[in-house]
C-alpha cells in the first residue's frame, strides 16, 4: 500500500510547482517585458533603466510584494483613497483613538 501511495505523488508531483511564479534569472519573469526593448533600442540609458526596475522590484519582492502587488500597491498609492463612484454613505470615516 505504501508503494502504491508513493508512485500515485510521484505521478502527480507536476502539479506541486504549477502555482509558483516563473524566474528569470532569478527575478520575476514578468519583469522580463524590458528585455525586448534592449533589443530595439540598445542605449546605455535603457540598460541601466532596466536594471533599476528590476532591483527596485526585486527589493520590492524581497519586502513581500509580488510584481502584480506591486503595480497594484502603486495604482492605489497614484490614485489616492477618494472614490468617486462609491456613495458617500459608505464610505467609512476612520477614528483615530491615538
Amino acid at each position: 500500500m505504501k508503494d502504491l501511495d508513493n508512485l500515485e505523488a510521484k505521478m502527480n508531483w507536476h502539479w506541486r510547482d504549477t502555482m509558483r511564479t516563473i524566474r528569470f534569472l532569478g527575478f520575476d519573469a514578468r519583469v522580463a517585458f524590458l528585455i525586448p526593448i534592449w533589443l530595439v533600442y540598445l542605449r546605455w540609458s535603457t540598460i541601466i533603466l532596466s536594471f533599476i526596475v528590476f532591483y527596485i522590484f526585486k527589493f520590492l519582492e524581497n519586502k513581500g510584494l509580488t510584481f502584480p502587488a506591486a503595480l497594484r500597491a502603486f495604482r492605489g498609492w497614484l490614485t489616492g483613497t477618494y472614490r468617486p463612484s462609491t456613495p458617500g454613505l459608505r464610505t467609512h470615516q476612520f477614528a483615530d483613538y491615538g
